[in-house]
C-alpha cells in the first residue's frame, strides 16, 4: 500500500464522515459547459466503442461521449445521483476514504473515469492501486478537475497548492498506482480552467 498524502496532508475542515454531507443528492455540475464539453471530448478520444468503463467518484452525470461502451460502471457516494445517471448499467455506492476497495474483478475494465473529485481523497495511493488492478493491461485513466470544489471537504494538500501543483500531485496519485502518465492538459476552454492527467497501465 502505497502513502503519498501525510496525515497532515490529508486533514479536511470538516471531518465529520463523508456519507453525513454527501447524503442528500445534489443535481448539479461543477464545472461550466465548456470544461465538460472539452472533457466529454477528451474522453472521445481515449476510449473506443466496446470499451468497459468504470466512472469512479460519479455523480448523477458521468460526462461520457455518445460512444457504444460495452459497459459503464459507475462508483459514488449518493444513491440517489447515480440512480439518475442514465450512462450507467450499473453502479456501486462506497466511501473511498473509509474503504479503498472496489468490488470488481482484476482487468474488469479498459478505462477509469475520475472527474472533479479527486481532491477529495485522503487515501489517493491505494485508491489508484485499485484502479490498476481493475483495468486490464493497456486500459487508460483519465483524471480532470478546476479550480471549484467544496473547500471544507478537500484534503489539506490540495486546497494549498495552486493549479499546476495540484496537476503534479494527481500525477503522484498515478505513478503510486502504477500507471505511466501520457498526457497533462492544461487549458481555459471557458470561465473554468481544464486540468486533466490521463495514465496508461503497462
Amino acid at each position: 500500500m502505497t502513502t503519498v498524502l501525510s496525515d497532515r496532508d490529508r486533514r479536511k475542515r470538516d471531518d465529520r464522515p463523508d456519507g453525513t454531507f454527501y447524503a442528500d443528492p445534489r443535481f448539479v455540475t461543477h464545472a461550466d459547459d465548456a470544461f465538460l464539453n472539452r472533457l466529454t471530448a477528451l474522453y472521445a478520444s481515449v476510449t473506443d466503442p466496446g470499451d468497459r468503463v468504470l466512472d469512479a467518484m460519479s455523480s448523477w452525470v458521468s460526462h461520457l461521449p455518445d460512444t457504444d461502451y460495452q459497459r459503464v460502471v459507475g462508483h459514488g457516494l449518493n444513491e440517489a445521483e447515480l440512480a439518475e445517471n442514465d450512462r450507467l448499467d450499473e453502479f456501486v455506492v462506497r466511501n473511498f476514504n473509509q474503504d479503498q476497495s472496489l468490488p470488481f474483478a482484476d482487468d474488469a475494465f479498459d478505462a477509469v473515469c475520475c472527474a472533479l473529485s479527486v481532491q477529495y481523497l485522503q487515501y489517493p495511493g491505494p485508491v489508484f492501486e485499485e484502479f490498476a488492478r481493475v483495468l486490464a493491461p493497456g486500459g487508460t485513466i483519465v483524471v480532470s478537475f478546476s479550480n471549484r470544489m467544496f473547500p471544507t471537504k478537500a484534503v489539506r494538500a490540495w486546497r494549498a497548492a495552486s493549479m499546476d501543483e495540484r496537476a503534479d500531485l494527481v500525477e503522484r496519485y498515478l505513478d503510486a498506482g502504477g500507471f505511466d502518465v501520457t498526457d497533462r492538459i492544461a487549458e481555459r476552454p471557458g470561465q473554468d480552467p481544464f486540468y486533466a492527467a490521463v495514465g496508461t497501465l503497462p
